[in-house]
């Protein structure tokens, strides 16, 4: 686990503009990427996570339009994820504004993407994005899903991670789909099975809905949390996150307002 740990927004982004769900279903708009990206970095972000949620589907790739608005508006890490297919796509988000890169179905199509990636840009740059449900269909209860969890493969979920982390990937984003959305919480057994083998930093997201919630995902194991809505909506800020962790024992960055 991180010395501190680090609080990241998200923006799920289709058709340019934030949108936001209950396990990916049912997507009503949050706002501008652009705006939104610039208020949580002043208020204290650690880092902000892009992830365009319908590049995959629609079969295209990431708006890097708005990317590099985004990239332009924050001063601290940008993650860029959806619809990267190749070490190319990768090579152009950097090209924009992106410091990490997201990589979920492709890799599963291909896992040699992820050794590609990492062998010309190296670990730090290469998240691996797990859209993880629930299964007993696979040994250790949890099964990878792709395409924004509406595709759910046979994939161990853990098998998988460990894989991706022998390949390159230097950072791996932990999504509960079942929690996603549900504001009941993080998936905390998740978190632990993951966090227990993993080589590299472990963010975990999906499902936050208070600010008592994030610091149980970190003595789990994960060295950053990741939410959407909480903050959108203006349920929490971030601040109100980072205090709530302080008084758990756990360190954070000090916000800028």
């Amino acid at each position: 686990m991180s010395v501190t740990a680090r609080v990241i927004p998200c923006l799920d982004v289709a058709a340019g503009r934030v949108v936001k769900g209950v396990n990916f279903l049912n997507l009503k708009d949050a706002g501008d990427p652009v705006e939104l990206g610039a208020k949580y970095a002043a208020a204290g972000a650690d880092e902000i996570t892009f992830l365009d949620v319908t590049a995959t589907v629609d079969e295209r790739a990431t708006t890097y339009d708005i990317v590099q608005r985004t990239a332009e508006s924050v001063f601290i890490p940008l993650t860029v994820g959806g619809g990267v297919r190749s070490a190319e796509d990768v090579a152009r988000l950097l090209g924009v504004g992106a410091d990490k890169v997201g990589v979920n179905s492709a890799a599963i199509a291909r896992p040699e993407l992820l050794n590609e990636i990492a062998d010309r840009f190296g670990n730090q740059v290469l998240v691996l994005s797990l859209d993880i449900k629930r299964s007993d269909r696979a040994p250790s209860g949890f099964i990878v899903t792709t395409h924004g969890g509406k595709k759910e493969t046979d994939l161990d979920a853990l098998v998988w991670a460990r894989e991706a982390i022998t390949r390159g990937a230097g950072e791996l984003l932990v999504n509960s789909m079942d929690a996603d959305g549900t504001k009941a919480g993080f998936d905390i057994e998740l978190i632990e099975k993951i966090a227990d083998f993993s080589t590299v930093p472990v963010i975990a997201s999906g499902g936050a809905g208070r600010a008592a919630d994030f610091a149980p995902a970190i003595t789990a194991g994960a060295d950053a949390v990741l939410a959407a809505s909480v903050f959108h909506h203006g349920i929490l800020t971030i601040e109100e996150v980072k205090e709530a962790m302080r008084e758990s024992g756990i360190s954070v960055r000090q916000s800028r307002v």
